[in-house]
């Protein structure tokens, strides 16, 4: 038992904390006199500074304690800043140091280090200066939950509640502001050692936690067992007639026979078994920090980039998001420009939307009206990808809310995802096919089952085209014609779904807000769930409306049969025919179904073409 009355640390996990502040607000001496009013200094520490301060005449300073341990870490003495620490009943504490925001930006940003706590000094006798705020603003770009107000040199306002209290009350609504909240307002002086492990005789006013008491009551972060399962895959490889899927369980656990979705594709499988060197006694689980391979009771493709995930717990898959940026590049962030995102193990073009804040790392003020950022800069931003990107907010999970930007080969920045807003109808789209096929209720009968019945397998035939070239005819004798060979087909006709399932909605906004879209998308999924291959036309959609009904039926293919005499026909049509070709029932339904033979969308044992 040390002289301060702690005991030993008992097996608790250590906390990373950090302390912000400035240097003349007795950041240095809070360390020093946590260090040594915990016995965490090294054996003879305490005397050997204080011998020396009487060497040279000097009064003795708490500070002097973190200043000789930092001298020693620079000639390279000590093993690393870990040496850092203090330890209480409940556990031990790594103090996370930076000389200046820029370097602790860059450590927190690209996740070298990740503190689960902060205290937020505040000198007494200047009360909140702009400095001050600065700091709160810190931790709220870096998205910290647990902070406490540490309001030190209290003994320079002679203990005076009043003086306490006003920077309680204005630093308050500060932080508000933010959406910053402070568990606590801590009243200290670290010199006479007040209210940081005892508690002090001159502001009996106080009732609140003492420094250590306080931190004590924060919350381990979550195990990143107990939060839901990810999986990022690394490689696919193949072993025998196994498919093995690789990579680093990132957060949660899972087991065989769970259903997993992988992200963005959203592909389904089962774990069937989970591969280990070892060739007897294999895992039934799987668990965060293990790196493992799974093969699923189903043959899917699925490439490196895609998340392993369980239905209960989906991650965020969207083009737009919002981030923390520290910026290292020698060139500029700047607006428009192509960079690469790497987040887990994606790999995926991006480009800045917009800058919602450019910030100097160093002073913190932001920089109004400006469109890029320098070397050592950060900024609040909004990031777009090419594709969609499967991630999650830093908050929830960090392994997979950080990532790093690459500009030419170069890691040139890092990020923290805040948040996001699906900006575009396509976003809604997919998180909303994303939900739905978490929760679809399978029946007995497989699509494999019903190929083999059917002799195809399910697919939509999207007849394009502009008014009048004969669409509507078209698709009637190429369903027919299907029909007569014993394919399940059917003629779904945007029309009827506005006159069925959208007599409720208002008809002159029936096709402005989507909604036409998302249900004939509902409508066809459900056929092609079937087995059906899916005939419409696009008579009542514009062309920009099929990446949104492709989206609602995935994996279903959607081939797309363009009716136009156009020498570059829009988009990427699989079947291009012209107007004449069309006329020509007979002709035009066979270059369909040569094209649906070769594809081997009619799989074989029932047409007779």
């Amino acid at each position: 038992m040390g002289s301060n009355g702690h005991k030993e640390p008992q097996s608790g996990k250590q906390m990373k904390l950090v302390i912000v502040g400035h240097v003349d607000h007795g950041k240095s001496t809070l360390v020093g006199r946590l260090m040594a009013d915990t016995d965490s200094l090294p054996t003879g520490k305490m005397d050997f500074i204080k011998d020396i301060c009487d060497q040279q005449g000097k009064v003795f300073e708490f500070a002097f304690l973190l200043d000789a341990l930092e001298e020693e870490q620079e000639q390279g003495i000590t093993i690393d800043t870990s040496q850092i620490f203090f330890k209480t009943e409940k556990r031990p504490y790594v103090i996370i140091d930076a000389p200046g925001h820029k370097e602790f930006l860059k450590n927190m940003v690209t996740g070298a280090a990740n503190a689960e706590a902060a205290l937020l000094l505040i000198d007494a006798y200047e009360g909140v200066q702009e400095q001050s705020r600065r700091h709160g603003y810190l931790l709220r770009l870096l998205g910290m939950k647990q902070v406490a107000v540490v309001v030190n040199k209290m003994d320079l306002v002679k203990h005076d509640a009043e003086v306490f209290y006003k920077i309680k009350a204005e630093y308050t609504e500060f932080l508000n502001s933010m959406g910053v909240e402070a568990r606590e307002y801590i009243p200290v002086s670290a010199k006479m050692g007040e209210n940081i492990a005892h508690r002090s005789e001159n502001m009996t006013w106080y009732q609140g936690p003492t420094v250590l008491e306080m931190l004590d009551q924060f919350e381990d972060k979550l195990p990143e067992v107990n939060q839901p399962f990810r999986l990022p895959l690394q490689d696919v490889y193949k072993f025998d007639e196994r498919r093995i899927l690789a990579g680093r369980v990132e957060s949660g656990t899972a087991k065989i026979g769970d259903e997993v979705i992988f992200a963005p594709s959203n592909k389904k499988g089962t774990i069937k078994s989970i591969e280990t060197w070892e060739v007897e006694n294999k895992p039934t689980t799987i668990e965060a920090s293990q790196s493992v391979g799974i093969t699923l009771t189903e043959q899917i493709f699925v490439e490196r980039g895609d998340v392993a995930t369980l239905a209960s717990d989906p991650p965020v898959i969207t083009t737009t998001f919002d981030a923390n940026v520290f910026w290292m590049g020698k060139k500029h962030l700047q607006k428009g420009e192509t960079y690469l995102i790497k987040l887990a193990t994606q790999n995926v073009e991006c480009e800045v939307a917009k800058f919602n804040k450019a910030i100097d790392a160093s002073t913190l003020e932001t920089l109004p009206d400006q469109d890029f950022i320098a070397k050592n800069d950060v900024a609040e931003l909004t990031l777009r990808t090419r594709q969609p990107i499967t991630f999650d907010l830093f908050n929830d999970i960090a392994e997979t809310g950080r990532f790093v930007l690459v500009d030419e080969y170069d890691v040139c920045g890092g990020g923290i995802i805040t948040g996001f807003t699906p900006l575009s109808e396509i976003d809604k789209f997919r998180d909303e096919a994303h939900y739905r096929d978490s929760h679809w209720i399978k029946g007995a009968v497989t699509p494999d089952m019903r190929a083999y019945r059917n002799g195809h397998l399910a697919a939509m035939i999207l007849i394009t085209g502009k008014s009048g070239v004969g669409k509507a005819d078209l698709a009637g004798k190429l369903e027919e014609k299907l029909f007569h060979q014993n394919f399940q087909s059917y003629l779904l006709d945007g029309r009827n779904i506005q006159v069925g399932l959208g007599a409720d909605m208002d008809q002159d906004k029936y096709f402005t807000d989507g909604e036409a879209v998302r249900r004939f998308g509902e409508v066809a999924k459900l056929f092609v769930d079937a087995g059906h291959v899916v005939i419409s036309t696009s008579n009542v959609f514009n062309h920009e409306d099929h990446s949104n009904i492709s989206l609602l039926i995935e994996p279903t293919p959607i081939v797309e049969i363009q009716v136009t005499s156009d020498q570059f026909p829009k988009g990427k049509p699989e079947v291009v025919l012209t107007v004449d070709e069309a006329a020509n029932h007979e002709t035009a339904v066979q270059k369909v179904l040569d094209y649906l033979k070769d594809k081997k969308i009619l799989t074989g044992h029932n047409y007779s073409i």
